[in-house]
């Protein structure tokens, strides 16, 4: 049977995951894409993908979509688009219309009750003496339930806290707690290097960082100097590590022995970003050199092993080759002569003109017209 799959063609077309002669390169060629609009529910928050159905949206319109918990008020970020299949979460949710002035109306009032609640909530949590901290509200469209997300480093009973809620708001509550990486998305801020937080501008999902990166950038192992404004290590460190990675296959490994052009040395720290390297010279351990990369030639990557055979004394393909004379900077410039206008003596040193040339005549220029003054002359009548 599988000797069959293999010679024949498969009959599904790459859609069936039973089938044994499906290769996965055939059943990615085969995916069919998926037109949907890109909607996002807060100012800075995450798109979201809706099949737009047969609604006509542009950008920038307010819709109102389908969501596991509800109806919900969105903008259009992006209009119509193709995205593959696999890249949709499914099951796709729909653009249920276009928002109404009914509808901008609603989710004014929810947004007052979210600031009116965010303070209600402050107060009693001051009252109550409950060893969490508050980070934001969130109300939902239809105003049957009101979210309140927190932080806290132990596991805090906040059932007294939910009672008195319910009975200031007469709404569904429901309290999250957060950790401090989405704390720091939903508040947003200036980060050590002077721009907005990465998570809040651009990042959609957290991804894992260890110290091994900042290790592979150069960088200080000081949890001060390497971790953000929320306590974990820096984003950055993640979408910046495949830069460094290949940047480290250019240059040569710490301890290794190079040959510049001030002569042979081991190199002690190195550049990723400028490409350059520090050089400890061989003959005088005290001179240090800093050199590019594409200057220096590697002699042995890395630091010396015992089964390494040693290395001549005499090898130094760039320190060692020859160099041409410099021109010294106090050199008098030559002397320039140029023939007189006037004169017709040949300057000195220039090669003298044959004798033939000298005796020969100088031929006469043709001259357009007759010979003679009548030639010339215009005829009478014309």
């Amino acid at each position: 049977m599988e000797e069959l799959n293999k010679a024949q063609p498969c009959p599904c077309e790459g859609a069936c995951e039973a089938c044994g002669g499906c290769a996965p390169e055939e059943k990615k060629t085969n995916a069919v894409p998926v037109t949907v609009v890109s909607v996002r529910f807060r100012e800075d928050g995450k798109d979201y993908s809706f099949s737009p159905d047969k609604l006509q949206i542009n950008v920038g319109d307010a819709v109102i979509v389908d969501t596991a918990r509800g109806e919900d008020f969105g903008v259009c970020s992006a209009g119509k688009h193709d995205v593959p299949e696999s890249e949709i979460v499914q099951p796709l949710r729909k653009v249920l219309r276009l928002a109404t002035d009914k509808d901008r109306r609603r989710r004014e009032e929810n947004i007052a009750l979210e600031k009116e609640a965010f303070g209600v909530c402050q107060k009693k949590i001051e009252e109550m003496k409950l060893d969490m901290q508050l980070v934001s509200t969130e109300c939902v469209f239809d105003g049957s339930k009101l979210l309140f997300f927190f932080t806290a480093d132990e596991r805090v009973d906040f059932r007294e806290l939910v009672k008195s809620l319910a009975s200031s708001f007469h709404m569904r509550i429901e309290l999250r707690q957060i950790g401090v990486r989405d704390k720091a998305k939903m508040v947003g801020g200036l980060g050590i290097c002077g721009r907005p937080f990465c998570c809040k501008a651009f990042l959609d999902d957290f991804q894992p960082v260890s110290i091994k990166m900042a290790k592979t950038q150069n960088l200080s192992l000081n949890p001060t100097k390497i971790s953000g404004t929320c306590g974990r290590l820096m984003c950055c460190l993640k979408y910046e590590q495949d830069a460094y990675e290949d940047l480290i296959k250019t240059v040569p490994k710490p301890d290794s022995f190079v040959d510049t052009p001030s002569g042979r040395g081991t190199v002690t720290d190195i550049n990723l970003l400028r490409q350059s390297v520090r050089v400890q010279l061989e003959k005088s351990p005290d001179t240090f050199v800093t050199c590019k990369v594409a200057d220096i030639y590697v002699i042995r990557n890395g630091k010396a092993k015992k089964t390494d055979e040693p290395i001549p004394a005499d090898f130094a393909p760039i320190s060692g080759a020859p160099k041409k004379a410099a021109v010294p900077k106090d050199a008098p410039m030559p002397e320039l002569r140029f023939r007189s206008k006037k004169s017709d003596a040949p300057m000195e040193g220039a090669p003298s003109e044959p004798e033939e040339k000298k005796n020969e005549k100088p031929r006469r220029r043709r001259h357009r017209g007759h010979r003679g003054g009548e030639g010339n002359k215009p005829k009478e009548g014309v």
